[in-house]
């Protein structure tokens, strides 16, 4: 399905085939066709296997392959991250170490040639970034070589790990081995469809046609929308009411809270039921800080329940750099807007130990800090925190 979508979005099928022929292997071809998928005509790519290795092969004849092949550093480097994960999920499941995996005679040409396949088409794209939207994972069943298993497989389901995934549409599977982990090389961008202006929408089919479900892989191919630096990232928001909990309690609760992983905390003011004053502690955090924010809260506070949200928030690629301010330094936050703009905003603990030593107002601190950023860059409007009365 990634070979049809990059096929139907443009990649020439002889330009893999040519790409394909310095990875050194044979006993295939490729085959390309036109299909309708529940009323949806997409491209669907075929690996027709002739001939297969004599004997499973291991992950380092494998990594030796890659190695030895004539492919460009980077698709090498990414194929050998692919059978890594690979391998590794694999052995998870059969509590083998990743190098006693070995891999199916025919299958192994199978994985080959649709890894390295859609590496090669992700570069003839001059593709640079790539976000996936939540995976479905299907449900059911599938006959496997180990016998009947559940959907997703062990191996999906392990990596699967730590990013959203869905089940929808008929019992069957919709992701292979194989295709997640070649998504979480790809990118671990997995939001839904970000700001971006299409220049292409393709759609690569897959063998099954389910009636009334249409089987296909659809592949946005375009360009951000803004000359921004923002990057969108997935967060947790956790939040809950409190309305019995001592006050005193909670600057120790907003300590504990940033150690265990949490980027905010507020606390919001409210009238609850009953007409109680009440707050609103609110925790925005990477979600695999869940476990353990949850269950600080609940250790730390009365709450009984936390309300979980799933966002997406824009963030500005950033840096530090040092500024000095009447014989010290002060680190300045420093964001890329884009187009070669820049803001700064004076990290404040710096400011305020300056402010200690030498006996000067923080707030003055503070602008000395930002005049000396705008001065070593060459901006005029330094990015300006509003001036404490």
């Amino acid at each position: 399905m990634f070979l049809g979508a990059l096929v139907d979005a443009g990649v020439p099928l002889p330009t893999l085939q040519k790409g394909l022929k310095t990875l050194g292997i044979k006993g295939y071809r490729l085959r390309e066709q036109q299909v309708v998928r529940s009323s949806i005509r997409s491209t669907k790519v075929d690996v027709d296997i002739q001939k297969g290795f004599t004997k499973p092969l291991s992950l380092a004849v494998i990594k030796k392959t890659i190695r030895n092949s004539r492919l460009p550093e980077t698709i090498r480097t990414q194929a050998l991250q692919t059978f890594q994960r690979l391998a590794e999920a694999e052995g998870r499941v059969h509590g083998q170490a990743p190098d006693k995996v070995h891999f199916h005679e025919v299958g192994v040409i199978d994985s080959l040639v649709d890894i390295v396949g859609t590496l090669l088409g992700i570069a003839h794209l001059k593709v640079t970034t790539v976000s996936y939207s939540p995976v479905n994972l299907g449900a059911g069943t599938i006959s496997t070589a180990h016998g009947l298993l559940p959907v997703p497989g062990p191996a999906v389901a392990h990596m699967a790990q730590g990013i959203p995934v869905c089940s929808s549409g008929p019992a069957m599977e919709f992701t292979t081995p194989t295709g997640i982990a070649l998504l979480r090389t790809l990118s671990e961008d997995c939001k839904p469809l970000p700001l971006l202006t299409p220049q292409i929408v393709a759609y690569g089919a897959g063998t099954a046609d389910p009636h009334g479900w249409p089987n296909v892989l659809r592949l946005f191919v375009g360009s951000p929308t803004s000359d921004t630096q923002a990057q969108t990232e997935r967060i947790i928001q956790l939040e809950t009411n409190i309305d019995d909990m001592n006050p005193q309690l909670f600057e120790g609760l907003t300590t504990r809270l940033f150690d265990a992983g949490a980027l905010d905390v507020t606390l919001t003011p409210t009238i609850m039921k009953r007409q109680r004053p009440g707050i609103i502690l609110t925790v925005l955090a990477h979600p695999h800080y869940l476990q353990a924010l949850t269950a600080l809260l609940f250790e730390d506070t009365p709450t009984l329940g936390i309300r979980v949200h799933h966002l997406d928030r824009y963030v500005l690629s950033r840096s530090f750099q040092t500024v000095r301010v009447l014989g010290g330094t002060v680190r300045m936050k420093v964001a890329e807007l884009g187009n070669g703009r820049t803001k700064g905003s004076p990290e404040f603990r710096d400011c305020e130990s300056l402010a200690k030593r030498t006996g000067r107002p923080v707030h003055e601190i503070l602008e000395l800090a930002r005049q000396s950023f705008a001065q070593l860059n060459g901006t005029k409007t330094p990015f300006r925190a509003k001036k404490p009365n």
